[in-house]
């Protein structure tokens, strides 16, 4: 039990080039196996057919003349044995003039049952070996029986040299198709042990400092299968390496994303540690001293609420499944457009602002809290990225499919290398504007991520002296959302 657990241990460890070529030459033998037997089979029977055949003729032959004679010398072949057998009261008594071998008690026996018909027999003589034996009767009436042997020894050998013969050509056959086979598999199974040094390549690499793929499967042959074996093995490649890649990116932003927002919380809680001691100092000041301190902790207090809601909202809308962002509701969207423009003059009367055509009784479903935060961001980020003065244009258009909400300023523009990144998390175009006016870089990227909840999209088209956001909502799109 041990040995063939060895053995079935190695088989398993062997290649796979070298199982199949085993495997077919297993196949193989088996096949010439059983060819050999039957062929073995039938020529041993074709060749007793033959010896019975020349039996039956030498019998027929004599018999007239046996039966002129009433017994008479039966003829004589080469190696055989033949006499005239009288059997009397069940006894078998050989008749003179035959050729008989010292034991007849086997010739007797075959005389004995062919007193009324003719029997083919195979038996052993001693000291001779085995006999094909024939016995037929010359006078039934008188119970006198021919019987003739003729040896197997010459068919016996002949049998003997073809089952040699075979053996030796299955032998080298076998040996050819093993040897061929393996060469012939070795050479097939080329392209996956190509694919396998490219797992190892790949293995080795270290996917920590780099994380891209360059290596591909790129030979060959192989057939069908193999090709789309290959195939499948490098477009998984390719999703692994832009897999890889996209990983890579998002721990650089998730790490530009914490440095950042570290920096924008830091200023504020510089400021408040700044202004708390400044308060502790002027205690016993001047009531006004104190109250200018308390206002700029104030402030810079609401500025630090500001970006943390701003970076909680991001949160759950990169994360929707854990927590639903949006509440929909049916919105007037002529009516939040109103809404926000009336907002924006009197919070901003430094920047005059226009609203186009209106569409009426065009409902949106939506989030109207969030929807009227994007056009605030826009509106805001209008106001503080232009000069005092310029104007602002705010308005809407629907179709079947879609509602297209326009915001316009004809401010200085935006530089064509800044575009790009206007809707990442803490971009300025001007740091040290922005960050005066309260800026905290998040806005626009707010509103890309709330516009893509509603299922929209958002554009920007900026010349100098014109600038403007279009927002795409549609109309029928199922938004998915679990209330909460």
């Amino acid at each position: 039990m041990t040995m063939l657990r060895r053995w079935y241990d190695a088989w398993r460890r062997s290649r796979l080039g070298t199982r199949l070529a085993l495997g077919l030459g297993v196949l193989a033998l088996v096949v010439f196996a059983v060819v050999g037997t039957v062929m073995v089979g039938i020529m041993k029977g074709y060749l007793n057919d033959r010896l019975d055949e020349q039996l039956a003729k030498t019998q027929i032959s004599q018999v007239p003349s046996l039966r002129t004679t009433h017994g008479g010398k039966p003829q004589q072949a080469y190696g055989w044995f033949s006499a005239v057998f009288a059997v009397q009261d069940g006894d078998a008594l050989p008749q003179a003039g035959g050729s008989l071998p010292p034991d007849t008690k086997a010739l007797e026996k075959v005389a004995e049952d062919a007193t009324r018909t003719e029997v083919l027999r195979t038996v052993y003589i001693e000291d001779k070996g085995t006999y094909r034996v024939r016995a037929c009767p010359i006078e039934p009436d008188r119970n006198i029986v021919l019987v003739s042997a003729a040896p197997q020894a010459d068919l016996d050998r002949t049998v003997s040299q073809l089952v040699m013969v075979e053996v030796v050509a299955f032998l080298l056959a076998l040996a050819v198709l093993v040897i061929a086979g393996r060469l012939v598999l070795r050479r097939g199974l080329r392209p996956l042990s190509d694919m396998a040094g490219t797992a190892h390549d790949i293995a080795s690499h270290d996917l920590t400092t780099n994380a891209d793929l360059p290596v591909r499967a790129r030979a060959n042959g192989g057939g069908a299968e193999v090709e789309e074996l290959r195939t499948a093995f490098n477009l998984m490649l390719a999703h692994l390496d832009s897999s890889l890649v996209a990983r890579r990116e998002a721990n650089e932003r998730l790490r530009r994303f914490i440095a950042d927002a570290s920096h924008e919380l830091r200023t504020p809680l510089t400021s408040i540690r700044g202004y708390a001691e400044l308060f502790r100092y002027a205690a016993a000041n001047e009531p006004a001293e104190r109250d200018a301190h308390l206002s700029k902790i104030r402030e810079e207090t609401e500025r630090m609420s500001v970006l943390v809601d701003d970076l909680l909202l991001l949160a759950r809308l990169d994360a929707p499944e854990t927590e639903a962002p949006l509440r929909l509701v049916d919105v007037d969207i002529a009516e939040l457009i109103t809404d926000a423009g009336e907002a924006f003059a009197a919070g901003r009367p430094e920047h005059p602002l226009s609203l186009g055509a209106l569409p009426e009784g065009v409902v949106l479903q939506a989030d109207p809290v969030r929807l009227r935060q994007v056009l605030d961001n826009l509106l805001a980020n209008a106001a503080v990225h232009t000069p005092p003065g310029t104007a602002v244009a705010l308005s809407a258009s629907a179709s079947d499919s879609e509602v297209v909400l326009r915001v316009s300023d004809a401010g200085p523009g935006i530089p064509p290398e800044a575009r790009e990144r206007i809707f990442d998390r803490f971009y300025r175009v001007d740091t040290a504007r922005t960050r005066g006016n309260g800026g905290t870089g998040l806005g626009l990227s707010v509103v890309l991520s709330l516009v893509s909840a509603h299922g929209g999209t958002i554009e920007v088209e900026s010349v100098p002296g014109a600038t403007t956001f279009t927002v795409r909502l549609p109309r029928h799109r199922p938004v998915p959302s679990r209330m909460s």
